[in-house]
């Protein structure tokens, strides 16, 4: 595990912008003044007749892709999660969910990776702003291959979309010919004894927690659900009837985003034990990153604890 390459999810999403690019001349993308950070920069470079700065009016930035995706252009906007699902929650509900206009928003920087930025920049609410979007997609994939094919299938699907992507490089698991499908869960690993359901960069942790669980006679199903909206509730189901234990983790408040979905889902169709590994309803801080997301016990570490303690 350790030779595994390492990409971040916003490099990732750079260079599926310039490959889409090549082939589809109607793909826009719209920034903030953070083409070097989101890595816009790639496609900008490449297309730069079809990159556009909106400067730090982020409102703005979500308006124009607005009116440019009524034009039969596909607009990327984006900008840092806290600025696109935070500070212009009000433009993306009511110009692109309400008209439901084919607008992809990639929000890069999402959580508490963001390490020392801090908490005014570590986003861990964003989730639950689009969730509660009705029509919006939610997507947070777990490593450079899955990021590129979400960022192709959002492209591919008509509707808006939140893309969210990551500043800390994390380990690539996922084979090039992996098949991405929106709203579809992936199991990475198949067990009997719990089922760990995870998204982003908590998904490399659940599969490393679920090997160390292995060597401790418990026997986990690790599911990777990128899509957090919509929810594959078959598969959440089935997974819940098969282990009759669940834990969700993400990087993310425990309130509103994929705990809350599949605790949902649940409740009302299969209940059975859950557990949420997040942000337990508090603001983050700064720090660097992997020794802030294990404060925060967003690692392996915690989740071994907790499978556990759930098996006892």
């Amino acid at each position: 595990m350790a030779d595994m390459k390492k990409v971040a999810t916003r490099d990732s999403y750079g260079n599926a912008l310039k490959e889409l690019g090549a082939q589809y001349d109607n793909l826009v993308v719209l920034d903030a003044d953070l083409a070097g950070a989101t890595k816009t920069s790639t496609f900008q470079k490449a297309f730069p007749d079809r990159h556009f700065d909106c400067g730090i009016a982020e409102a703005s930035l979500i308006c124009a892709a607005a009116g440019l995706s009524t034009t039969g252009l596909v607009p990327f906007a984006s900008t840092f999660a806290m600025f696109a699902a935070g500070r212009a929650f009000e433009q993306v509900r009511n110009s692109v969910g309400y008209p439901h206009l084919n607008v992809k928003i990639g929000a890069t920087h999402g959580g508490l990776s963001v390490g020392e930025d801090g908490a005014s920049h570590q986003c861990c609410e964003d989730f639950a702003l689009m969730r509660s979007i009705p029509g919006m997609t939610v997507i947070c994939p777990a490593d450079d291959v899955e990021a590129k094919a979400a960022v192709k299938a959002a492209y591919e699907m008509n509707g808006p979309v939140y893309l969210r992507f990551g500043r800390l490089a994390v380990p690539v698991f996922h084979e090039e010919n992996f098949a991405f499908v929106i709203g579809k869960g992936e199991v990475v690993r198949d067990g009997s004894d719990v089922a760990i359901i995870a998204n982003g960069l908590l998904t490399y942790e659940a599969i490393k927690a679920g090997e160390e669980l292995a060597a401790a006679g418990i026997n986990a199903m690790v599911i990777n659900m990128a899509t957090i909206k919509p929810l594959d509730e078959e598969l959440v189901i089935a997974a819940a009837k098969k282990c009759g234990k669940v834990i969700t983790c993400e990087e993310h408040s425990v309130i509103g985003g994929l705990g809350e979905a599949v605790s949902s889902c649940l409740s009302e169709n299969y209940p059975v034990p859950v557990k949420r590994i997040g942000v337990n309803d508090e603001f983050g801080h700064s720090g660097p990153a992997v020794a802030v997301l294990e404060q925060f016990g967003l690692c392996a570490a915690n989740i071994v604890a907790t499978a556990k303690e759930m098996c006892k």
